[in-house]
């Protein structure tokens, strides 16, 4: 027994069949099992990654639970999916039996079978069983894995030539075949034509009453057929989620290799532990990512660019050199060079420029920001365009919103906004214009002008002392004469 390496490439799989139809009940969620997500992806999400990687000539998905959901969100990730109804008779048997039966008649070559709850489990380790599988000319093959502690798993069986002469379930299991460390996956390689043959065989007469999968095995072999394994030390690749507790731990043990994979390929995480990354997230050598940073979806990070610390990022494009620190963004771009925050939150369609700045507490929507201008503190802009060079001042707001529809604000460039500026949308400042501060612009303000709206200041000469008499106020402006 050991570990095939092998430099021999698999052909393409007849078909890959992954077997998603089960309930989770021990999820407790309304939620379907295998639509729970780790790294940014559905556990079938990756499944479906996994054996697409293998480029067969099908794929097919066995579904019960759920069903319709479970189907809309699979046609959205692989759309030319072949979808398998499981029916009343119970056991993954019969689920591969309804997948095979989906397939065209007389499909010959290698089938592959999988799991929808299986998310770590790579293309490459499939490949290495197809490769094997097709080599060796097995008729079934099946992935195993070495475990310090099998407790409650399936042991594999060898003959004394290393073929695989059965599994034995723990509870059924003697106490010397509960001291094998190899167990069953679940996941297989098999001859069409020996799976479809030992399906009619397989019966549901057992304690369980379901038809096992495990009973091809036993069948191929007394036809003659020659079943093997290959063993994977890595027994994340083959570790299935039944709860909450499972899922995150392959959660964590995903994000621990995504960023392992990152630091290794030039990035500087420098606190893995408090760094998660997806798995459709994209960084440049050089990258640095400061603690309790979280990058989900299509994010994509440019070279030398600083992230974090205290930073979510999902679906932002961030241009080389730029810095983001204790920020949440959302499908927007930041220029290269470009700063954001501390404590800024990029709403969808941000497009903050290069060299731009978005800057303490501000909060942006739907608004594109030219190369160079800055929004440096306690304001919002929302439906708004914003030239080039153009400063907006302190606690500025763009009110787009009438109450009924939303108005949008443009601003030219080399414009100066003074505190407290209002624009009241729609209004178009023209390049080079200044508002006063306080200034509520309800007008569009031609290019080079100055936007004032000021009340003559009026003081009340004594208020304090006659209207607030005995406070602490009053005696300090008493004290002050």
């Amino acid at each position: 027994m050991g570990v095939h390496i092998l430099s021999v490439e698999a052909t393409e799989p007849a078909a890959v069949i992954v077997l998603a139809a089960g309930a989770g009940t021990r999820m407790k969620s309304a939620k379907p099992k295998i639509l729970h997500e780790i790294g940014g992806r559905s556990m079938v999400g990756h499944a479906i990654a996994a054996a697409s990687g293998l480029e067969p000539q099908k794929l097919v998905a066995v579904v019960r639970h759920e069903r319709d959901r479970v189907v809309e969100h699979l046609l959205e990730i692989a759309p030319s999916l072949i979808i398998a109804d499981q029916d009343e008779v119970p056991g993954t048997g019969r689920a591969v039996q309804l997948g095979l039966a989906a397939l065209p008649e007389h499909t010959e070559g290698t089938i592959v079978v999988t799991y929808g709850d299986v998310p770590l489990l790579t293309t490459s380790l499939l490949r290495e069983l197809v490769a094997v599988h097709e080599v060796d000319e097995n008729s079934v093959t099946v992935l195993t894995a070495l475990l310090d502690d099998a407790t409650g798993y399936g042991r594999i069986l060898r003959a004394d030539d290393g073929t695989v002469i059965g599994i034995v379930e723990h509870k059924d299991a003697t106490d010397e075949q509960l001291a094998i460390r190899e167990i069953n996956s679940g996941i297989y390689a098999f001859d069409a034509a020996v799976l479809r043959d030992a399906l009619a065989q397989v019966t549901t007469d057992n304690a369980q009453a379901e038809m096992y999968l495990t009973d091809v095995l036993g069948i191929a072999r007394r036809a003659g057929g020659r079943v093997a394994a290959v063993v994977t030390g890595d027994r994340w690749q083959v570790e299935g989620v039944n709860d909450r507790v499972q899922l995150a731990a392959l959660g964590a043990e995903m994000n621990r290799r995504i960023v392992e994979k990152w630091m290794r390929a030039g990035v500087t995480v420098i606190d893995p532990a408090t760094t998660w990354i997806g798995v459709e997230v994209a960084l440049s050598n050089d990258v640095t990512i400061k603690p309790g940073t979280q990058l989900h979806g299509l994010t994509a990070i440019g070279t030398d660019a600083i992230i974090g610390p205290d930073t979510t990022l999902t679906n932002v494009r961030v241009g080389r050199g730029a810095s983001v620190v204790r920020s949440d963004a959302t499908d927007s771009q930041i220029g290269a060079g470009a700063t954001v925050g501390p404590f800024a939150y990029l709403r969808p369609k941000t497009d903050l420029g290069e060299q731009g700045k978005i800057g303490a507490f501000y909060e942006t929507k739907n608004v594109t920001i030219g190369t160079g201008s800055k929004l440096s503190h306690l304001g919002y802009a929302g439906d708004a365009e914003i030239g080039e060079y153009t400063n907006i001042g302190c606690g500025n707001i763009t009110a787009n919103y009438d109450g009924v529809n939303k108005h949008r604000t443009v601003i030219g460039s080399h414009v100066r906004t003074s505190s407290n500026t209002v624009f009241v949308a729609p209004v178009s400042i023209g390049d080079g214009a200044y508002t006063g501060a306080g200034a509520i612009v309800r007008k569009d303000v031609p290019a080079g002008a100055l936007a004032l709206s000021i009340a003559p200041q009026r003081n009340a000469e004594g208020w304090t002392v006659a209207k607030r008499p005995g406070s602490a106020s009053a005696q300090a402006a008493e004290a002050a004469h």
